[in-house]
């Protein structure tokens, strides 16, 4: 197949439908279009980006409906909106942020409906939308419906709805997600993990700076998919930078909570290397810092680090670079450690590692972990990783 280009457009569909569109270009040259929700890459950050530029260049929809599991778009929509659609002499009378707990949906229509005072447009922001009471009750549906057919061209009404979706195929769904429908239905999906490190990258880039393979690999291992979190440790870094300076290594361990040599990764790098006395170490330190070193995240870590070798075993001894990137392993040094790691651990011990981990998760919710402390509970993980004991013996 030829290379492809992509490109965003907004086009009527033959129905005359609204929609925002991809625009994939193959070897003919010609555009063949499919919507954004059906995005085979990232279609929450694909679509996100284009409303996002859309509400950069002051173009506004009546009607905007943000729902998903991942908040960060759904803020990052909604904020955008809060800060651009008024200038801030007009929000005194023109602008409402409700809640959902304390409002239904007679009142929000109630306000979505007055006309702005002195000001082009008015402005009603519904936060927690998934928590107005009777929003998907049928009795509410008629007039959702009436105010959808008909919206106040002069009001811009935003739902943020977090931490689930509408379901399509009840009356609500499919009002706003219906063919005349003038609402804009944005669905912000978690990130994979894999997925991370590009994102992280993407959002370094954005903000006009760069970061290094090694610190993307810690910040994503670290906090994961947590992008609400991650862009906060970015702010957090980006403030701290020197002109021309990138965000490395050294910069997260310094301002991101991370210690130089006792962390999580030091650890994971010493169970590699089988350095008993480095692990042992780390473990101290773990143990005389519990709050700054939970155990919960740290079997996360390595939970993530030996089912990534697991995959990895199935591409044999020496897995190409695709294979590394399909994982979200992008930086030549963690490809190292795993290729490492590869030869260390066969993939019958990374089985039974694995199995340890889980049973260690086990013990940290109070099962078979007898007076066992968090640290105890870490410290005989570590131990059975790096001595292997006989199957059957721990059950």
């Amino acid at each position: 197949m030829g290379e492809q280009s992509e490109e965003f457009t907004r086009q009527r569909d033959p129905k005359g439908t609204r929609r925002f569109y991809l625009c994939q270009r193959g070897e003919t040259g010609r555009p063949s279009f499919h919507p954004l929700t059906q995005s085979r890459i990232h279609p929450l950050i694909l679509e996100a980006d284009v409303l996002l530029k859309q509400l950069q260049q002051r173009q506004f929809q009546p009607v905007y409906f943000l729902q998903g599991e991942e908040p960060y778009y759904i803020d990052a929509v909604a904020d955008l909106i809060e800060k651009n659609a008024l200038a801030e002499h007009e929000r005194s009378f023109n602008q409402v942020v409700l809640y959902g707990k304390d409002v239904d949906v007679t009142g929000i229509l109630g306000q979505a409906k007055r006309f702005p005072m002195m000001a082009e447009r008015s402005v009603v922001i519904v936060k927690e939308a998934q928590s107005v009471a009777d929003l998907e009750q049928e009795r509410s549906w008629p007039f959702l419906e009436a105010y959808l057919k008909n919206p106040l061209s002069s009001t811009v009404l935003v739902f943020c709805y977090k931490h689930k979706t509408l379901d399509s195929r009840k009356k609500l769904g499919k009002l706003l997600s219906g063919k005349d429908s003038p609402a804009v239905l944005m669905t912000s999906k978690k990130l994979y993990d894999n997925q991370v490190p590009q994102w992280l990258t993407a959002n370094v880039r954005s903000r006009g700076q760069q970061i290094t393979g090694q610190a993307t690999a810690m910040l994503a291992e670290y906090i994961g998919a947590d992008l609400g979190r991650l862009a906060n440790e970015v702010d957090k870094l980006v403030l701290n930078l020197k002109p021309g300076q990138p965000i490395d290594e050294e910069l997260v361990q310094q301002l991101v909570g991370i210690s130089k040599d006792y962390n999580i990764f030091e650890l994971q790098k010493a169970l590699v290397q089988r350095d008993i006395l480095k692990a042992n170490r780390i473990l101290g330190y773990f143990a005389a810092n519990p709050k700054a070193n939970p155990l919960i995240p740290n079997l996360t870590l390595l939970f993530g680090f030996f089912s990534k070798l697991l995959v990895l075993h199935q591409a044999g001894p020496n897995p190409a670079d695709g294979e590394f990137k399909k994982l979200g392993i992008m930086n030549s040094f963690a490809q190292k450690e795993y290729q490492q790691a590869l030869r260390v651990y066969p993939v019958e011990r990374v089985v039974g590692i694995i199995h340890l981990i889980r049973r260690a998760d086990a013990q940290s919710k109070g099962i078979e972990s007898g007076s066992m402390d968090d640290g105890e509970i870490l410290r005989e993980l570590v131990w059975l990783i790096l001595h292997q004991v006989p199957e059957g013996v721990l059950g």
